[in-house]
């Protein structure tokens, strides 16, 4: 049904990625005969920017991006925006800042919201890295929502994770208590023209070093805005991408989004409007017990 749409996003037409994305990312119907017949195991590198809000991730995007496709990388965006809290739709106000890549022929971005996730991601996230993965892009780079701690799961998609920081996260004491700091591959500090920037690299130096034992994790001081810094940020992802290392969190990522895809199917025919119609017969009888009628659904 979806062959000729899938040749021609694995020929890297534009109008076929937009459409195999939208398909797959709301679960619309023969998403998964998409997914089915993308090819396993390419080696495209996926780099995961974090970090807190405001500490300039989209600029940095830009310009890194920006950077990779003068030198005739074909980058694909992975921007995934604060979720509006009455609808779930995307407030695409990240977007704004990306203005440079727009008008780039080998960069494609896909904004996504994050629909209530608290990892700083969306549902699908998996799914649309692995179409994207298919399309012919030499980069797939991603740009999360920026909501602090919880933000970890980056780590188990992003071949690389790069956690931004400004000079102003200086508190050493929070700075410790980021798990956010924990997943870090790559260490920015930008708006590194600010009063306290070299201090504050010098002590993160020194934190990563301490928790990665013999492994060295890079600090890059960069200024987005200005592009500074931007060709040794690019060099230490290069750097990290050949080391070939894998987080044992892709392994519990995936396991988990194996688990959320089984009981998604499990529980297709499970229709909550027609059980709460009939919780308002089953609730009045004597002796109801609700993890006992959870059982009638178990044996079906």
């Amino acid at each position: 049904m979806y062959q000729q749409l899938i040749s021609s996003l694995k020929a890297g037409e534009t109008r076929s990625i937009a459409r195999a994305i939208s398909l797959v990312e709301n679960r619309s119907n023969g998403y998964e005969s998409i997914l089915e017949a993308l090819a396993p195991n390419l080696h495209i590198p996926v780099v995961g920017f974090t970090g807190p809000p405001g500490a300039g991730k989209s600029s940095l995007v830009n310009s890194l991006v920006g950077y990779w496709a003068q030198r005739g990388l074909k980058v694909a965006v992975v921007a995934v925006d604060p979720a509006s809290p009455f609808n779930l739709g995307s407030l695409l106000g990240d977007r704004l800042r990306m203005p440079g890549l727009f008008t780039l022929s080998n960069v494609y971005i896909r904004s996504m919201s994050s629909r209530g996730s608290l990892g700083g991601l969306c549902a699908s996230v998996i799914e649309v890295v692995d179409v994207l993965k298919n399309a012919g892009f030499d980069r797939v780079v991603i740009e999360t929502v920026g909501v602090g701690q919880s933000e970890v799961e980056i780590a188990g998609i992003a071949d690389t994770t790069v956690v931004l920081t400004v000079p102003e996260s200086g508190d050493d004491v929070q700075t410790l208590k980021s798990g956010v700091m924990e997943i870090a591959d790559i260490f920015v500090v930008n708006k590194s023209d600010r009063a306290g920037a070299n201090k504050f690299a010098q002590f993160l130096r020194e934190l990563s070093h301490s928790k990665a034992q013999d492994i060295e994790i890079p600090v890059i001081e960069t200024i987005a805005t200005e592009e500074k810094g931007i060709d040794t940020l690019s060099e230490a992802i290069d750097t990290h991408v050949r080391s070939g290392s894998v987080s044992e969190r892709r392994y519990m990522l995936l396991a988990e989004k194996i688990e959320q895809l089984v009981a998604a199917r499990r529980m297709a025919d499970f229709n909550k409007m027609e059980v709460a119609q009939a919780l308002k017969t089953e609730m009045n009888k004597a002796g109801f017990n609700l993890y006992l009628y959870i059982k009638t659904f178990l044996t079906k």
